[in-house]
């Protein structure tokens, strides 16, 4: 409504002086407002241009309080929209949305409204499982801290999704294909996905809601930290190839780039003329902020009013080669100081600019179709959504969705739309414009270009970090390797029976492996670790995990004790990073924080665990040994690991190993393993002779996470068929690397790393 008042006011100003006979020579531009009647109770204002006609009035309230009028224009001598002098603009206290939404549980205390500072507690009825945050703060930008608390069962496919503060679900299965659906409360706007759906892979398609009011905002640093764990993501998983630097550390991408970002700046009159240079500025520290991932991405980079000014096109940037001098992406925003390409910057275009960008795409694709199916297209818009002209754009940005994901869900990944709402954002369009993928953030309220550079300020220096684990590429005949960069061979020389195992790159300088593959005299030298093909490494030592004894529970009936089965192998120099070497990702880091996109205020061992462990049913993976040949495994073995209910008859399978004596089989299998193998809900894959000591792994937002350490079995049915899949009771024991005893293990050796790089544990 505000964009079509706008628009009407802005009609009335251009026809009234001919309606009324007035003389050319009066121009609207020469108008000027009224000084009275302006105050605001409990604020102040400011003004972009004293009290001239197109002079926009912002009001400013103190901290935890809005103002009823967030401001006004003045629009050939009349303020608008007019305010009544009998009751003026007012500061009004922040609220947060209703968290009394609580299903299966309690919220306390109970109050009609809550403001800021006002603190709630969370906790479930009985029977049912508590996530998120238990205590929550609301803040002064009209946002609740933390995450949705959520009471659930997670018995189904997909764990509950919750029901955020001020929203209302309906939906209560969680099986596969069940959906979902939200609404907001009346004087709140729905930002997110209004429908989710329970996918294969135990995730909810689409990405929570939240319940905004006009009043809410985002903060620079809330912000800073979603979009760049989300751009160091995109960043990464979109390089061509690595320079040579042992730690990862520099990505390059080749000539041609499979990388294309698309900025557009909103520079019209709504956003306020006055900042015409700061929307450049806001450009300059994007792009600076990009080169700190130390990528070279394509850049087309749009500023617009009612008309489109393309400052740098894509098709220009990849052939001219001066254009692709990151210098001179800085210094051409500044050259361009004619607004006259930007048409009436009264008027806001929105729909030209995705026209236009999908006008770039179409010719990228036209002169490159193979590459344009391989590239990573991310699109910025900066704009407060008040679109008066040019019609809806959601359509015009659904048309880039579709020419980019060809209707193929697994594309969906190859297009990034980020919208960054400036001001007084009008939020009809938003989720139009954005992309809704779980876990992920796309779309950022922020007061004004400051707060956004002010964001960009704060945002990690990712050029420091290696913050690339997991990544692996889908292989093709010429190099299966790729698709498993992390995956080792480890085999052991001795006088007597030698051992065979698995293990995987964690560091560019460490193996995690099973600590049973091991004995005391081994000597480093005796030790083999194949990597890629044709690498030699020198093994500098192994540690093992100083409570891992295979004789500890001898006492108990138990022969062979598999617990904190768990060792590293140091090697002597670091592995330099390519395509067929990469680190696995290890929970509970920041490395791991980053693969799965989530901010750092959200980085815990126990969020993480949530994301990975978020069903009784979780689908992973291990590998075979590998083929000497490719330096790839011989075959992928799919698992289900039980949890919950489905984790007891698991374990108490244990008791029919050989060597076993034992009334409870918890004494067998602690909560430091966690289990596989059985045929329910499908016949799992089962591990054989040397495949010990290795990753046990998820897929999760296409980066692989390890979970665990392939430890020990039940039984050995690999012996007459190595291709035998689970029986009824066949199980296979994993090292848990969620397990306190082995964090502080991991944390000792690879958080210290002084050969290579080390992680960063929460």
């Amino acid at each position: 409504m505000e964009c079509v008042q706008r628009f009407n006011w802005l009609m009335l100003a251009m026809i009234c002086p001919l309606i009324a006979g007035a003389p050319s020579s009066m121009s609207k531009r020469h108008a000027s407002c009224p000084k009275e009647n302006l105050n605001i109770i409990g604020g102040s204002f400011v003004l972009s241009n004293g009290y001239s006609d197109g002079s926009l009035l912002r009001y400013i309230c103190p901290s935890g309080y809005y103002p009823s009028v967030k401001s006004r224009r003045c629009d050939n001598g009349l303020w608008t929209p007019e305010t009544s002098t009998r009751k003026p603009p007012e500061c009004k206290k922040v609220t947060c949305p209703n968290p009394r939404v609580l299903e299966n549980g309690k919220v306390t205390p109970y109050k009609d409204r809550y403001y800021v500072n006002d603190t709630t507690s969370y906790s479930c009825h009985s029977d049912y499982n508590f996530r998120g945050s238990a205590v929550r703060v609301c803040k002064p930008n009209g946002k609740w801290n933390g995450s949705t608390p959520i009471c659930g069962r997670d018995s189904d496919h997909c764990p509950d999704p919750g029901v955020p503060p001020g929203s209302r679900r309906t939906g209560h299965i969680f099986n596969i294909d069940d959906k979902v659906n939200y609404r907001c409360d009346s004087t709140l706007t729905l930002i997110g996905s209004k429908e989710r759906v329970c996918q294969e892979g135990g995730q909810w398609s689409g990405t929570e809601p939240q319940c905004y009011a006009h009043f809410t905002y985002d903060t620079p640093e809330e912000a800073s930290e979603a979009f760049s764990s989300a751009l160091k993501s995109n960043l990464a998983v979109s390089q061509q190839y690595e320079e040579e630097d042992q730690h990862g550390k520099k990505i390059s991408l080749d000539k041609g780039g499979k990388l294309d970002i698309y900025i557009a700046v909103d520079a019209s009159s709504s956003i306020n003329k006055t900042e015409f240079d700061k929307a450049k500025k806001t450009i300059q520290k994007l792009i600076k902020k990009i080169s700190d991932y130390q990528v070279s991405p394509n850049y087309e980079i749009l500023m617009f009013a009612s008309e489109v000014q393309l400052l740098i096109s894509m098709r220009d940037f990849k052939t001219n080669g001066g254009a692709r001098n990151l210098e001179q992406v800085f210094e051409k925003p500044d050259k361009s100081k004619d607004e006259d390409k930007l048409g009436d910057k009264t008027g806001t275009n929105i729909a030209k600019v995705y026209s236009t960008i999908y006008a770039s795409m179409s010719g990228e694709k036209t002169a490159d179709p193979e590459g344009f199916l391989e590239t990573q297209h991310v699109i910025i818009v900066f704009t407060d959504a008040h679109a008066n002209m040019g019609g809806n754009p959601i359509p015009k940005a659904e048309k880039i969705k579709h020419f980019v994901t060809q209707n193929d869900p697994k594309r969906e990944k190859k297009l990034d739309l980020y919208l960054f709402g400036i001001g007084d954002v009008n939020k009809e369009y938003v989720n139009g414009l954005v992309s809704q993928r779980d876990q992920e953030q796309h779309f950022f309220h922020l007061l004004n270009l400051d707060a956004v550079q002010t964001m960009f300020d704060s945002m990690i220096d990712e050029s420091t970090s290696v913050g690339l684990c997991g990544i692996h590429q889908k292989y093709d005949n010429n190099n299966k390797r790729r698709e498993y960069p992390w995956l080792a061979q480890i085999n052991v020389d001795r006088p007597s029976l030698g051992s065979n195992c698995m293990g995987s790159l964690v560091t560019s300088s460490y193996i995690l492996t099973a600590a049973h593959c091991f004995k005391k005299e081994d000597t480093p030298n005796r030790i083999t670790v194949i990597l890629e093909k044709d690498l030699v490494v020198k093994v500098k030592r192994f540690i093992l995990h100083p409570d891992y004894d295979i004789k500890a529970k001898k006492h108990m009936g138990i022969n062979e004790s598999y617990e904190f089965d768990a060792a590293l192998i140091q090697l002597d120099k670091p592995v330099k990073m390519s395509f067929n070497l990469r680190p696995i990702c290890i929970p509970c880091t920041k490395e791991t924080n980053g693969a799965l996109r989530l901010s750092d205020s959200e980085g815990t061992c126990r969020k993480h665990e949530e994301l990975l462990f978020g069903n009784e049913l979780v689908e992973a993976a291990f590998t075979s040994k590998m083929d000497s040949r490719s330096n790839a495994p011989q075959k992928i073995k799919k698992i289900t690991i039980k949890r919950g209910k489905s984790r007891d008859a698991c374990v108490e399978d244990a008791k029919k190993a050989q060597g076993i004596k034992v009334t409870n089989a918890k004494d067998v299998v602690t909560d430091n393993f966690l289990c596989s193998g059985g045929t329910e809900p499908q016949v799992d894959d089962i591990s054989c002779k040397g495949e010990s000591g290795g990753a046990t792994y998820v897929n999760k937002k296409s980066r692989l996470i390890q979970v665990g350490i392939v430890s020990w079995g039940v039984k050995d049915i690999c012996a007459k068929d190595p291709n035998s899949r689970s029986k009824e009771d066949t199980r296979d024991y994993h090292t848990n690397l969620f397990s306190e005893k082995i964090q502080l293990f991991l944390k000792e050796h690879l958080g210290n790393d002084q050969i290579g790089h080390s992680l960063s544990f929460f």
